[in-house]
């Protein structure tokens, strides 16, 4: 099992996207739980993906257009930083 670390940028645009839809807080819960368990499980469609911010990451999805964006920690690889959540496409995409 993978340890979660979520940055501020990601904690903060989660919070623009998410907070008060409780359909997409259940998906976003469900989408960190596997996280957690397994990052490249089929069903989060995992890859790598230039970023406008954070140049070369992965991508999970969350919903058709919301994405996590996140990375190993160098040090241990046990540990997954959460640096952004974002649309694929859109005013909030998280992609170049």
């Amino acid at each position: 099992m993978f340890l979660l670390n979520f940055t501020v940028t990601f904690n903060s645009h989660r919070e623009k996207l998410v907070s008060n839809n409780k359909v997409l807080n259940k998906r976003l819960k469900t989408t960190l739980q596997k996280l957690a368990l397994n990052p490249i499980h089929p069903s989060l469609h995992s890859h790598k993906v230039n970023t406008s911010a954070h140049v070369q990451r992965w991508s999970s999805s969350v919903t058709g257009d919301i994405r996590i964006i996140w990375d190993y920690d160098s040090e241990n690889r046990l540990i997954i930083l959460l640096l952004d959540i974002g649309g694929h496409s859109g005013t909030h995409k998280v992609y170049k």
